[in-house]
């Protein structure tokens, strides 16, 4: 089968393109053909359609300039070089399918047309709550908010949810409602939601229920070694965002007496560094960005891995990752967390926003290094049972088969009606 998966980031970025990246490897690896689309970046490596992809440009912060700023926002409602590049492409490449990612903004669902016209079936994993919620993140002022599930997308201009401005937030807020009116994602024919949770809010704010399925992500287990001494200290390896909640962490490692290591960067980086040398001095390090390889040894060196998210973690593969290492997590009760972190199984889970709570818990996690590992242990079962590699891709298969039979009745009737 030859897959195109398109995103709007082509290098390792976050967790949708390491996703992206590792799913193409093993479809690869199975036999299959893929190939990728996305925006031209100075970080992605070489790229066989360089010449079609559409230009970068950097939304956050917004470009400068009253004229920059109405070119970026005609963009994100409408691309049209990233029509006409992935138009070339699909010339190009005849995929059997299209795999969509994170296409909103950079992108823009322009890039459907062109993979309608050729009459490929198209899947589209979501990755976070856009199609629901104008900012992605169902989050308000640093808390979880449901206002725009009903379609009343002006709450987010209400809020400001978007960087903290009316200006931006309407910008988001026009964008999702635009594409809600249109019916710009009608032509995807199954939305993959990696967790149950995120399925539910989905289908509650009326993003095509009947075409939800949910299919969890994956993780390499049987190349990955699995922790096998106990101790150890605390890990956060993800991007440095105020939604990730490492501010409620670092105050937590600062009552508890124990020490963090950080592995990724971000926006927040400075604040946090600075927080760390004011509430918690000489026992927070941050590594910056790491490579997986590394990643894993700093999961099998520590004894805990915490996720402190304040907002609706759909499904992340830090967890996985973690699992696979044999090491447990500490996560918030948010989201599709619980789903993966079964308290007194596989970790232990807190409520957001608690620096005490969750410095309480560390604190009597790490006094007992030996039932971590047994925990660890445990999560190593889980990862193996429920995300192996193997069953993912067929999964995948599965749900590229259903859209291809979906794509082609709705194709039939549109024959029928002409």
């Amino acid at each position: 089968m030859r897959i195109l998966h398109v995103n709007k980031f082509l290098y390792r970025r976050g967790g949708a393109e390491a996703y992206m990246l590792d799913l193409a490897a093993l479809q690869d690896a199975a036999g299959h053909t893929t190939a990728t689309f996305g925006m031209q970046h100075p970080e992605n490596p070489p790229h066989r359609y360089q010449a079609h992809l559409p230009p970068y440009i950097e939304l956050n912060p917004p470009p400068a300039g009253l004229g920059a700023r109405a070119r970026a926002a005609g963009r994100i409602l409408w691309s049209p070089a990233a029509a006409a590049g992935l138009d070339r492409v699909v010339a190009d490449f005849h995929p059997d399918v299209v795999h969509l990612h994170n296409i909103y903004e950079h992108l823009s669902p322009s890039v459907l047309r062109p993979v309608l016209r050729a009459g490929v079936p198209m899947v589209m994993t979501l990755h976070d709550y856009k199609l629901a919620c104008p900012t992605y993140q169902m989050l308000a002022a640093g808390s979880p908010c449901e206002a725009c599930l009903g379609g009343g997308f002006h709450n987010a201009v209400l809020r400001r949810c978007k960087n903290g401005s009316a200006v931006h937030s309407a910008v988001a807020a026009v964008e999702t409602a635009a594409h809600r009116w249109t019916g710009a994602y009608r032509p995807v024919a199954r939305f993959i939601c990696p967790s149950r949770f995120m399925a539910t809010k989905m289908g509650e704010a009326g993003v095509f229920p009947d075409r939800l399925v949910v299919v969890p992500h994956f993780a390499e287990v049987a190349t990955v070694a699995t922790k096998v001494a106990a101790g150890g200290d605390v890990l956060f390896a993800g991007r440095l965002s105020p939604e990730k909640g490492v501010d409620t962490l670092i105050e937590a490692v600062g009552t508890a007496g124990v020490d963090l290591v950080v592995a990724g960067d971000g926006p927040e980086r400075p604040r946090l560094e600075a927080l760390a040398q004011s509430s918690a001095p000489g026992r927070v390090r941050f590594l910056g960005q790491i490579t997986k390889a590394e990643l894993h040894d700093r999961i099998r060196a520590s004894g805990l891995v915490a996720v402190p998210s304040r907002w609706y973690e759909n499904q992340p593969m830090i967890v996985l990752e973690s699992f696979a290492c044999g090491v447990p997590v500490v996560a918030t009760t948010l989201g599709g967390l619980p789903e993966l972190v079964e308290a007194g199984t596989h970790g232990f889970l807190v409520p957001p926003d608690d620096p005490a709570a969750l410095g309480a818990t560390l604190t009597r996690a790490l006094g007992d290094p030996v039932r971590l590992l047994a925990l660890g242990a445990a999560a190593r079962g889980k990862a193996e049972r429920l995300f192996d590699p193997d069953r993912h891709v067929e999964a995948i298969l599965s749900t590229y088969a259903e859209a291809g039979a979906a794509a082609a009745v709705a194709a039939g009737a549109a024959g029928s009606e002409t």
